[in-house]
């Protein structure tokens, strides 16, 4: 007999999921409310990039002592809506916690094993499909103010080096040659080859729910109330309808939490909020994605323009778009490129969903049965979407992922 799966969430975590279990002979219905692509989607406004390097936790250690610092400078990517505060402090007790040295160097190992083979995860993900035109190959760059401030991250460039991420330094003549048109800020540069971006992340998403369609997939663009954990496993769309499967894969990002209401085991998901910029025309266009390191945004060039994204900002949920985070996107871009113009620019906000470890919630918990979580991979979702989606595939199927999952299992915080 076929066995079904309803996945709830099609950002590319969800999407990946469906594709995968699709393609392992289950019968899968898709929901979310905006279709595949849709601005709406974090899948949408990321800064495309394959982050393969993407092995150090968002927490590090000494990070309590900075934070406040970044808070009251207005020239820091870190954002705060003040009234949220209470709300965020104890989510923010545990990321901090987790940026110890022991929790900090524990988490590295997980991480890469996530984000080693993005590249290949996609390429495998699109393979067969409209989506895989999407992918482009190239270096990823880090731009510093000068040669101190890089080295000033010595200590994390030979970690990243551990792992076999292997890069080569730019200034002076070099650095113009390679990157033109910078401003006198930035005088140094890290170069790393062997990376990836997605060249139109929303167009992306869309020719993979195509596929999905064309393969016999169910979407339905619907809101969903609840998820009710059970044999079989339901989703109560707002209305009433209400979905059956044998499995219920939960990947709806940063309301994740939401639909699961106090059901299963504590998760510490939080919601944070990045921006992007998007430049139609613009007259400059960098030959790769690249790392403003002392802005913590990338400059990504797209197929129809030049997108900068980052920041990060905790407020409610459902807080309108803050002006200050796409005011200082805006100013890094003139300190990076003095001389650029553009036609117009799009701008974004999305939710990141985030754990305090930094590492997402992957798989199955006695308290949740029927149901199958993959959700709260903060910055990198884009990257380890493809890998998420093919382990859930392998949690379903009752497989052994060849990546243990047991670093990311859903109960890890009690």
């Amino acid at each position: 007999m076929t066995k079904t799966a309803i996945v709830v969430g099609a950002g590319i975590t969800g999407m990946a999921s469906a594709i995968w279990l699709q393609r392992a002979g289950w019968l899968v219905e898709l929901v979310d409310r905006v279709a595949p692509g849709d601005p709406l989607q974090a899948s949408y406004g990321n800064a495309g990039l394959l982050a393969r390097g993407s092995i150090l936790p968002n927490s590090e250690p000494g990070m309590l002592w900075r934070v406040p610092g970044m808070l009251l400078d207005g020239d820091s990517p870190l954002f705060l809506r003040w009234r949220y505060l209470p709300r965020l402090l104890p989510w923010f007790l545990r990321f901090i916690k987790a940026g110890s040295k022991a929790q900090f160097a524990a988490a590295i190992g997980p991480l890469d094993a996530l984000v080693s083979d993005t590249i290949e995860q996609h390429q495998a993900l699109a393979a067969g499909t409209a989506a895989a035109r999407h992918i482009t190959l190239g270096e990823y760059t880090y731009l510093y103010t000068n040669r101190a401030a890089y080295e000033a991250e010595a200590a994390n460039t030979a970690i990243k080096k551990q792992y076999g991420l292997k890069s080569y330094t730019l200034e002076g003549d070099a650095l113009a040659a390679h990157t033109p048109h910078l401003g006198p800020r930035y005088q140094f540069m890290s170069a790393y080859p062997n990376y990836g971006w997605i060249t139109d992340p929303g167009a992306y998403m869309h020719d993979l729910a195509a596929h999905f369609q064309a393969q016999g997939g169910v979407l339905h663009l619907a809101e969903v109330a609840a998820i009710e954990p059970g044999n079989p496993a339901q989703v109560v769309l707002n209305g009433g309808k209400t979905l059956s499967a044998d499995r219920v894969v939960l990947t709806a990002g940063a309301h994740s939490q939401k639909l699961l209401g106090n059901q299963g085991p504590r998760l510490w998901l939080e919601a944070e909020r990045g921006y992007h910029l998007f430049l139609r025309n613009s007259n400059i266009m960098p030959p790769n994605p690249i790392m403003v390191d002392d802005a913590k945004c990338v400059l990504t060039p797209m197929a129809k323009g030049l997108r900068i994204a980052g920041i990060a900002e905790y407020a409610k949920l459902d807080a309108p778009r803050g002006t200050g985070p796409l005011a200082l996107l805006r100013k890094r871009l003139t300190q990076v490129y003095p001389s650029l113009t553009f036609d117009e620019a799009e701008e974004w906000m999305g939710q990141r969903p985030s754990t305090p470890d930094g590492l997402p919630y992957l798989g199955e918990d006695t308290r949740l049965p029927g149901v199958i979580c993959a959700f709260g991979s903060q910055h990198i979702g884009l990257t380890i979407g493809p890998r998420l989606g093919r382990m859930v595939a392998d949690i379903a199927n009752g497989n052994r992922p060849n990546r243990d999952p047991a670093p990311y299992r859903v109960n890890r915080h009690g």
